[in-house]
């Protein structure tokens, strides 16, 4: 029966394969008749053709992505169809279903339907593909009504293959395995905030890359033109991640790291945990606003002004009074100060009148070129620009955090050693710390140019010049046009789309990414437990609708302004429109090595939620201790180079990682890279090697078949160290960890007798 049943899915599946290339080479020859059709025609023709082919290039991007393991699933259901569940959704080309898009309603069967609640589905069947060819197959029988002597109700081989799978240094999708639980959350309302809560291995990350498939696929319509954005921990993360959406047939979704989320800036760690969590504090929503007041100032006394030779008076009372006016505007800075500079000219102007009308009795010639005078005057530059200068965001926390005077200025609610703290050179790289600052002067300046708040208004106006333009021209075209045969029918508004299609044609994600000011119409973070509250504010800030997914553990919490609570974090931003799902399985690490991370975390008074696991690992945790001597890191890392075969052995081909804390990690790796040269990486971006030597914060969020920790009592102790590090890095691996020390074990690794 197994032996029929296996060829019989064969070749079903290597006809989906078959329907697949056909797509693909029909997509190619659409794609290859619209390009070679080239520009000719009506501009509409010339704006169609684009259309198409983008329309057929996004398309066959997608049908390339699903190549491996197109097919994962079958559903024998109680009326007695059969239902295929793939990657993506598959017809004849007379519209007969072949296969059903696994985000699809009727696919939430193959992940929900249970012995106990079948859901009208008889039997689930998991196909296992290597290639193109299904290798095996496993049944779940989910009416008892099927089973006989030889079969059981259900199996779990498949998730098991899975879990059991050597890691590759990029994360794989679990379409093929997700879980009842998982599935309830992916498949979530898109509306409001749902926090998913889960230790390590629940497929945290997993259940946020495939609910942001699944939204993309339920709610095109409304995500297509807003996008959704994916905010991850760090550039390795994202590098780990990157592939997994592409497999599910998405690729329009924008990913950034917190430090890369203002245009044109790439931050770097906050180096100073100290400095980190004083930036992230909602403190720092005063200082920013004092430090944007600060740079509108009044002179202390009046000011005389050279305007072509005549004496202007520049006084307090005048300054203050067009500061006034212009802060009750409600503009952000930048374009409230052009009103201040029209209040101060027109002044200006006025006393300039006055006087040249006084030296010229009697001539009344005309006057209007003296306001331009005022405002070419270089003193009169200088004198608006030292009241109420135009300001970019990097400049203003620049300025603030290199200058004492300013900082001593604005910072009255702060101590003289959080300033120091605060205190940076002019020129240090920005941090991921100062992001969400650089984002919060930026909504309070506003654009440079004062004008660019009119831009919606100005494109208006051009278009209806380009319209009319436009008309003039094509009355004259179209009749030349038919002449020669062609379609003579072309409107003014096609023509002008055609001139501004450049910019029409550009995806949601692609003019997201360059625009800080773009509203999102859903936002995924994953490891949200290391947000700050000003890190919070600036993601808020691009979702006005509060339209979020927040996946995170709060015992893995790291960061110095990372939250303690998850309603401390989340309160002021959403008060109590928050919903909270709690991942409860334990699916990558094996129960000894999850057992003893929660030993150790609650001998440290860590609160874990310990979710149960499902596999029991071939290996309990190793322990070395090692005699320190002289150099304790020395002897640390010379022990590592004496058993790391034994892990790579252990692995068998797959991924191995070493985890230590500061400089420890850079001693690792260079002796690591004496033995075994280039097979080494090491931070992010590195995981094409099959050894990787990083620390807990890069760490955070990966998996690797087996894991080696160095110093862990020094990982506590760290500048950086937190309990939640060394929870992180005890719960990497999928199948081996070891622990050198040279000195004391954290209570609780290692089970008392």
């Amino acid at each position: 029966m197994l032996d029929a049943d296996l060829v019989h899915e064969r070749d079903y599946v290597k006809g989906l394969y078959t329907r697949l290339d056909e797509l693909r080479a029909e997509k190619r020859r659409q794609l290859d008749a619209v390009r070679k059709a080239g520009a000719i025609g009506s501009m509409q023709n010339v704006s169609e053709r684009d259309a198409f082919a983008a329309m057929y290039e996004d398309r066959l991007a997608q049908l390339d992505a699903v190549e491996d393991r197109l097919v994962f699933g079958r559903l024998d259901l109680d009326d007695g169809q059969e239902q295929y569940i793939g990657r993506i959704g598959l017809s004849t080309e007379d519209l007969r279903r072949l296969m059903v898009d696994w985000r699809a309603p009727e696919a939430s069967h193959f992940y929900q339907a249970t012995a106990f609640d079948r859901q009208g589905v008889r039997r689930r069947r998991h196909l296992i593909l290597q290639g193109r060819e299904v290798k095996a197959i496993e049944d779940d029988v989910l009416d008892a009504g099927m089973l006989d002597g030889a079969t059981s109700h259900q199996g779990e081989g498949a998730l098991l293959a899975a879990l059991n799978s050597k890691r590759t240094g990029h994360m794989a999708d679990i379409v093929s395995t997700i879980q009842a639980e998982q599935d309830r959350i992916i498949r979530a309302p898109l509306a409001g905030a749902l926090v998913v809560q889960g230790g390590p291995g629940t497929g945290k990350t997993a259940v946020a890359l495939h609910r942001a498939a699944y939204l993309l696929y339920s709610h095109r319509e409304r995500l297509k033109s807003a996008g959704v954005l994916l905010v991850g921990p760090s550039s390795s993360f994202m590098k780990y991640i990157e592939r997994v959406l592409p497999s599910l047939g998405e690729t329009g979704v924008v990913m950034s790291s917190v430090g890369r989320l203002m245009p044109g800036i790439s931050a770097v760690p906050e180096a100073d945990p100290r400095v980190a969590a004083l930036k992230g504090s909602s403190r720092m929503v005063g200082l920013i606003a004092a430090a944007v007041a600060n740079r509108q100032r009044v002179p202390a006394g009046d000011r005389i002004l050279d305007v072509e030779g005549y004496r202007l008076l520049l006084t307090p009372r005048q300054v203050r009074r067009a500061r006034d006016k212009a802060r009750s505007t409600g503009k952000p800075y930048n374009e409230a100060r052009n009103t201040f500079v029209k209040i101060l000219l027109r002044e200006l102007t006025e006393q300039l009148q006055s006087k040249v009308e006084a030296s010229s009795v009697g001539n009344n010639a005309d006057r209007s070129y003296l306001a331009e005078d005022v405002r070419q005057s270089r003193d009169v530059r200088i004198a608006v620009n030292l009241c109420w200068m135009p300001m970019t965001p990097e400049k203003l926390v620049s300025e603030l955090f290199g200058k004492r005077s300013i900082l001593d200025a604005v910072a009255a609610g702060f101590t003289p050693e959080e300033r120091d703290l605060l205190r940076r050179p002019a020129d240090a790289a920005w941090t991921e710390a100062d992001v969400a600052l650089l984002d919060e002067a930026a909504e309070l300046l506003g654009e440079l140019d004062a004008t660019a708040g009119h831009e919606a208004a100005r494109r208006e106006a051009e278009r209806r010049r380009d319209l009319e333009n436009a008309q003039q021209t094509l009355n004259n075209v179209n009749q030349a046009l038919r002449e020669q045969g062609l379609d003579g029918v072309v409107e003014a508004e096609e023509l002008v789309a055609y001139q501004q299609g450049g910019e029409a044609r550009l995806t949601a994600a692609e003019r997201a990414v360059s625009d800080r000011t773009w509203a999102y119409g859903h936002i995924i973070v994953d490891e949200a437990q290391e947000l700050s509250h000003m890190q919070w504010r600036m993601l808020v800030r691009r979702c006005p609708l509060k339209s979020f997914t927040i996946v995170g553990d709060i015992a893995q919490t790291s960061a110095a302004a990372g939250a303690s609570s998850w309603s401390r974090a989340l309160d002021p931003f959403f008060g109590d429109r928050w919903a909270l799902e709690e991942l409860t399985v334990n699916y990558r690490t094996p129960r000894q090595i999850a057992e003893a991370a929660a030993r150790m975390a609650a001998a440290a008074g860590l609160v874990v939620s310990a979710p149960k696991a499902v596999r029991e690992g071939r290996w309990a945790p190793v322990v070395d201790r090692v005699a320190a001597g002289r150099d304790p890191d020395g002897a640390a890392v010379a022990r590592l180079v004496e058993v790391f075969g034994e892990e790579l052995a252990a692995a068998d081909g797959g991924l191995v990682a070493v985890i230590a804390a500061g400089a420890l990690a850079e001693r690792a790796r260079e002796a690591l890279r004496g033995v075994y040269g280039r097979r080494v990486g090491g931070g992010a971006g590195s995981f094409e090697q099959d050894i990787v030597v990083l620390d807990p914060r890069e760490a955070k969020g990966l998996e690797f078949d087996s894991v080696v920790v160095l110093e862990p009592e020094e990982m506590l102790d760290d500048v950086h160290g937190r309990v939640g590090d060394l929870y992180v890095a005890m719960t990497r691996p999928t199948q081996r960890l070891r622990l050198i020390a040279t000195g004391e074990v954290p209570e609780g690794i290692e089970r008392e007798p």
